[in-house]
C-alpha cells in the first residue's frame, strides 16, 4: 500500500523571485518600446518608413515586431542575471507599471499625433 503524503509534511520550498521580475519588468519594457516607436514613427518620416517592414501592413508590422523583440530579449536578459536572486518586487513593480502607462500613453492618438511630421 502506499501513503498519502499531506502537504504540511512537505518541506517548504523556498524559490527565487527573479524569474517572476524578469518576466513582469520585460513585460513593462515591451510596452515602452510599443508605445515610444509609434509615437517616434508620427515624429518622423524616416523612422515611419523604417519601420514598414511590410508595405500591406505598413509601420505597425515594425513597431510590433521590435517590441515584441524587446519584451523576449529584455526577459532573456534579466531571467539569466535574476534566475538565482531575489530582487526586491516593490521597485520592480513600480518600474514596470510605470513603463507600462508610459507605453499606453505613447499609443493613444491624442498623444502621438501632438507630435506629427507635417
Amino acid at each position: 500500500m502506499s501513503e498519502t503524503v499531506h502537504p504540511e509534511a512537505l518541506p517548504e520550498v523556498d524559490r527565487p523571485t527573479g524569474p517572476v521580475a524578469a518576466a513582469v519588468l520585460a513585460a513593462g519594457i515591451g510596452a515602452f518600446v510599443l508605445g515610444l516607436l509609434t509615437t517616434l514613427s508620427e515624429a518622423s518620416m524616416g523612422v515611419h518608413d523604417f519601420l514598414e517592414f511590410d508595405d500591406d501592413v505598413g509601420p505597425l508590422s515594425g513597431k510590433t515586431i521590435l517590441a515584441v523583440i524587446a519584451y523576449f530579449g529584455s526577459w532573456g536578459i534579466l531571467h539569466a542575471v535574476w534566475r538565482r536572486q531575489n530582487p526586491a518586487l516593490r521597485p520592480i513593480l513600480i518600474a514596470a507599471a510605470v513603463l507600462v502607462a508610459l507605453g499606453v500613453l505613447g499609443t493613444f492618438p491624442t498623444f502621438f499625433q501632438a507630435f506629427a511630421s507635417d
